[in-house]
C-alpha cells in the first residue's frame, strides 16, 4: 500500500517529496497530490514503523539530509493479483468515466485496451465516452485518473511510452504538473533576461547622462574667440 505509506510519511515526517516517492515507489507528483489533498478521498496513513519497514533512526537520517535515500529494512508483503479486471473500490467507481474522458482527451495515442487496463473498465464504456453516447455523458468531467486514485503515474507513463513507441512517434510529456513546471521555469528565465536587458539599458542611459552633464558643466568655462 504505497499511497497509504506515503500519506503517513507526509503527515508525520519532514522528509522531502522526492525521498518519500523513492521509498514508496511512486511518482513525485503522486506524493505532491497526497500532500495537497488533491486525491479524491483522504488516504488513511499506514505506519511503516509498525510494519517493520522503517525505523525512527532511519527517518531521522532522512530528515537531517534531504539527499539521503531511505533504506527499507523489510519488504512489505506483496498483494496477490488474480487474473481479471482491475479492482476498484466502490467509492471510486463513479470516477471511472471522468478518468476515461481525461485519457481520451490528453492521450489520444492510447488504445481502448490500454485505457481499460489503466482504469479497469470495459471497451464498451470507453467507446461510448469516445462517441459521446454514454448515458451520463452530460455529467462526465475529464479528471486526471492518477489524482482520482484509479491508476498510478508510473503505470500511466509506461502505457503512454508503449503507445508512443508502437505508433513510431516521440514520447510527448502531457503531464499537467510537468507542463506547468516547465512553463513556470521558462517564464522565470524570460523575466531574468528582460530584467538584465533593462539593467543594461539603464546603465547605458546613466553613462550617456553623465557624459552630457560633464559637457554641460565644461561649456560655460570655454571662451569663444569670435564673440564680440
Amino acid at each position: 500500500m504505497p499511497h497509504a505509506t506515503a500519506s503517513w510519511l507526509v503527515d508525520n515526517t519532514s522528509l522531502t517529496f522526492q525521498q518519500i516517492a523513492e521509498f514508496c515507489g511512486l511518482h513525485i507528483l503522486e506524493v505532491q497530490a497526497i500532500a495537497d489533498d488533491m486525491a479524491a478521498t483522504k488516504l488513511t496513513g499506514r505506519d511503516p514503523l509498525r510494519s517493520g519497514e522503517l525505523t525512527m533512526d532511519e527517518i531521522e537520517r532522512g530528515q537531517a539530509d534531504p539527499n539521503y535515500r531511505l533504506k527499507m529494512l523489510r519488504e512489505p508483503e506483496k498483494a496477490v493479483r488474480t487474473k481479471g479486471p482491475r479492482y476498484t473500490p466502490v467509492s471510486k467507481r463513479q470516477d471511472k468515466p471522468d478518468g476515461v474522458a481525461w485519457l481520451i482527451r490528453n492521450h489520444p495515442e492510447l488504445s481502448d485496451g490500454q485505457i481499460g487496463k489503466l482504469i479497469g473498465t470495459t471497451r464498451t464504456t470507453i467507446q461510448a465516452i469516445r462517441e459521446r453516447t454514454h448515458w451520463n455523458i452530460a455529467n462526465i468531467q475529464p479528471k486526471d485518473p492518477v489524482t482520482l486514485g484509479l491508476t498510478s503515474q508510473r503505470e500511466l507513463d509506461a502505457a503512454v511510452a508503449k503507445a508512443a513507441k508502437a505508433a513510431g512517434t516521440d514520447i510527448i510529456q502531457n503531464d499537467s504538473g510537468f507542463v506547468r513546471d516547465r512553463e513556470a521555469l521558462l517564464e522565470e528565465l524570460r523575466a531574468e533576461r528582460d530584467a538584465a536587458a533593462r539593467e543594461a539599458e539603464a546603465a547605458h542611459a546613466a553613462e550617456d547622462a553623465d557624459g552630457v552633464g560633464a559637457e554641460g558643466e565644461a561649456g560655460p568655462d570655454l571662451v569663444d574667440p569670435f564673440r564680440s
